[in-house]
Parts: structure tokens; C-alpha cells; sequence
């Protein structure tokens, strides 16, 4: 029974390390196209009322910023400005889901660096070195 249960064990843990390694072959063969794609990625948001359209690139950094002419003549410029930063983090918002779906194609869905750019949760990056850490000094303890 016991060699059954290894052998099994060891047959989905080859599974996995083969699941790994073609991700990550096909990552690395495929680096400078994702590079050149994210790059280049640009996305445009429209206010609702088309006052103001947003463009942003793969990091939410704002490029360009449009104003019709109403917006600029007998407007309350608060309700302008409210309308730009809401017009701009909508597309900043639509950059970062952009970013992560270009990068789940390569990366597993439970991996630290879409946690982070789904949550902007920094400790995700860290999780697995830390979990290392623990391990390691565990055994030197």
C-alpha cells in the first residue's frame, strides 16, 4: 500500500514539476513578445459624459490627457477635476487588469506575483522567500 501511495505522490508530483517547467519554458521563449506587449500597452478611458478621455500605459502612468472645449469653457472647475482623476484611475484600473491577463497566461494563478498585481498586496511577492527563510533556519535551529 505504502509503494502505491509514494508512487502516486511521486506521479503528480512529476505532473507538477512538468506543469512548471513548460510555464516556465514558454515564459522564457515568449519574454521579449510579453515585454514588447506590455511596453506598448495602452489603454484609453472616456469620462461618462465625454468630457475628458484618459490615456494610460501599463502601470496606470498617465500619457496623454484630452479635454473637450466644454470642459475648459463654463465649467465648475471642481466637477472638472473630479472628472479627470475618475476618468484616469478608471483607466488605470483597466491597465492593471490588462496587465494581469497578459501575464496569467505564463503564470499560475495562485503565484505571489498575481496575487500582488491583483491585490497590490506586497507580502505576496515575499510569501515564498519567506516561507524559505522559516524553513532554513528551522533546520540550522
Amino acid at each position: 500500500m505504502t509503494a502505491t501511495a509514494n508512487r502516486d505522490a511521486n506521479r503528480d508530483l512529476r505532473n507538477r514539476l512538468e506543469e512548471i517547467h513548460s510555464r516556465y519554458a514558454r515564459l522564457r521563449s515568449d519574454l521579449d513578445a510579453l515585454q514588447r506587449r506590455l511596453t506598448s500597452l495602452r489603454i484609453t478611458v472616456a469620462s461618462p459624459d465625454g468630457l475628458v478621455r484618459a490615456t494610460v500605459g501599463p502601470r496606470g502612468e498617465l500619457i496623454d490627457l484630452r479635454l473637450t472645449r466644454r470642459a475648459t469653457h463654463h465649467m465648475d472647475n471642481e466637477y472638472v477635476s473630479r472628472t479627470i482623476v475618475t476618468t484616469v484611475h478608471s483607466a488605470a484600473a483597466k491597465a492593471r487588469r490588462q496587465v494581469q491577463s497578459l501575464m496569467a497566461d505564463y503564470l499560475p494563478a495562485d503565484s505571489g506575483t498575481l496575487r500582488y498585481l491583483r491585490d497590490d498586496d506586497l507580502g505576496a511577492l515575499l510569501g515564498r522567500s519567506d516561507e524559505i527563510v522559516q524553513d532554513v533556519a528551522g533546520r540550522h535551529a
